[in-house]
């Protein structure tokens, strides 16, 4: 694995666990919306389910979570707008930040396999002889 590849690939898995433990930390100790409310600390629970896959370098698993993660990016710019508290809104700063690693991390670690997907249809296409834009 190339150099930059393990870089992206290393950026993943920290932001992905970061994130599965920044909002835990967010909604059940540091600033939840109710006090003593520690339920939505289970919104991290879905991210648990990529992790695996991540870490083993799934493509399939990078590609769906990387729009799955687009969620909690929304839900962080909501957030960051919308809460009452500062402490509440640093803490959605901070996930926007984790998502915008993760996302782009996937993205490039990516890159390179997309890129070669693409020539090899080309390289297909091309054998067959079907027309193609």
């Amino acid at each position: 694995m190339g150099t930059g590849k393990k870089v992206f690939h290393i950026g993943a898995i920290a932001s992905l666990v970061w994130l599965i433990g920044w909002l835990v930390a967010w909604e059940a100790y540091v600033a939840p919306l109710q006090p003593g409310s520690w339920l939505l600390a289970l919104k991290a629970l879905p991210l648990l389910l990529p992790l695996r896959g991540v870490i083993k370098r799934d493509l399939y698993t990078l590609q769906w979570s990387s729009m799955l993660i687009l969620i909690y990016f929304a839900e962080g710019i909501v957030r960051a707008w919308a809460d009452q508290s500062a402490a509440s809104r640093h803490m959605a700063i901070g996930e926007i930040a984790l998502v915008t690693v993760y996302y782009f991390c996937a993205l490039l670690y990516l890159r390179p396999y997309k890129k070669e997907a693409q020539r090899l249809a080309k390289e297909l296409l091309d054998k067959v002889k079907v027309p193609h834009g």
